[in-house]
């Protein structure tokens, strides 16, 4: 029994049998050479309650000698205060990394969500938080370290305050499933972007452009499934998928709506207006298959809107209009007709108000146009 030095440890040579070296100065300390040449270093000590414990304070090489002499130190402290550092050094063993919290979140919480967000999910995890922090322990993670990516991210103001959701949804899971201590989610705080969300209405004259375009392409394209869907979105304010996947079943014309079974709200009632129903009533049903846009397929829906639709909006110079203004334009429609948000958010689905209060500064033209009609009439009489 010596010292333990760097210059004994190396000069130690392997047996055909573990063989241990004890340190002179310090009760416990060790490191054990085993046959293959490895050489790590230990703590022997006994807790409280008289339990043996050996946990290993690290690999020589990786570690000095002096180095775990220190380590061992600051054990014994902690074993002469009633700690157990051999227990300590297991929990955090079990806490796990970013990447298995992640993966922990795409088994049994992601399942809950629409395809559509866990694909999404999913790209955030991999293209953003993962190469970042993917080996750290959840445990260590600081709002620093959230804010430094979130503000990384700020020239994708969107994705930055995405991101920023999900690391706050996942770890507030991680202290539902013990990993973290209650109330220590470091998002908190952190404020998210201000989002300019793209406005762009049609007008008018640019729906009856786009209504005259769908009709001449009536008469001379074979497939009018496509037509048949860009009408419905227009007169009905649904998402695209809602109209690609919507089943006849769905369909009540008797009742003026649709029931949509699914949604990504969940289940939808959808009220339609006579010139919607008259288009439902054109559309043939195609034996055998159960969807209104029927797609290429024997019994399957349309997948894909986009050729068709970059098509007909370049013939009615429309080309900066995505799909997804049409249900804007049927709320701005709404909106300028005097509608209440609350109605507006009841025929677009949306659950949460602020997602309609977009359409907010458009509910005053009624009352202006109100308001010039009364100017107007006090003024004829002076």
């Amino acid at each position: 029994m010596q010292k333990l030095t760097k210059k004994i440890v190396e000069a130690t040579l392997p047996r055909d049998k573990d063989f241990i070296l004890w340190d002179s100065e310090i009760s416990g300390f060790m490191c054990k050479v085993t046959p293959a040449g490895r050489k790590s270093y230990f703590l022997y000590y006994r807790t409280k309650d008289k339990r043996q414990r050996r946990p290993k304070i690290g690999d020589h090489g990786v570690l000095t000698a002096e180095q775990a002499r220190n380590i061992a130190q600051q054990w014994l402290l902690q074993i002469s205060q009633g700690k157990d550092p051999s227990l300590e050094k297991q929990e955090v063993r079990v806490i796990p990394t970013v990447k298995e919290l992640a993966d922990q979140y795409m088994r049994e919480h992601a399942p809950r969500k629409k395809a559509s967000s866990q694909k999404e999910d999913k790209r955030l995890w991999e293209q953003y938080i993962l190469p970042t922090f993917g080996a750290m322990k959840v445990t260590a993670l600081e709002r620093s370290d959230i804010a430094k990516l979130h503000h990384s991210l700020q020239h994708l103001s969107t994705t930055a305050n995405r991101v920023l959701s999900l690391l706050s949804k996942a770890l507030n899971l991680a202290e539902l499933w013990g990993y973290r201590p209650n109330h220590s989610n470091p998002c908190l705080h952190i404020k998210k972007y201000s989002e300019n969300k793209r406005e762009r209405f049609l007008s008018q004259d640019e729906i009856s452009r786009l209504m005259s375009a769908l009709d001449e392409e009536e008469q001379d394209n074979p497939n009018p499934w496509p037509l048949y869907a860009i009408r419905l979105l227009l007169l009905t304010g649904c998402r695209l998928n809602e109209i690609l996947t919507l089943k006849w079943e769905e369909v009540d014309l008797d009742n003026n709506c649709l029931r949509l079974r699914d949604s990504k709200t969940g289940k939808k009632l959808v009220y339609l207006s006579s010139i919607a129903i008259e288009l439902f009533n054109s559309i043939p049903q195609e034996a055998g298959n159960p969807f209104i846009i029927c797609g290429g397929k024997e019994g399957a829906h349309l997948i894909n809107l986009q050729k068709p639709w970059r098509r007909i909006r370049a013939k009615v110079a429309l080309n900066d209009v995505r799909i997804h203004d049409l249900r804007h334009t049927f709320a701005s429609i709404a909106a300028s007709n005097g509608l209440s948000l609350t109605i507006i958010g009841a025929l677009l689905g949306h659950k949460q108000t602020q997602t309609t209060a977009r359409y907010a500064h458009l509910i005053g033209q009624p009352l202006i146009e109100a308001s010039e009609k009364i100017g107007g009439k006090i003024m004829e009489r002076r």
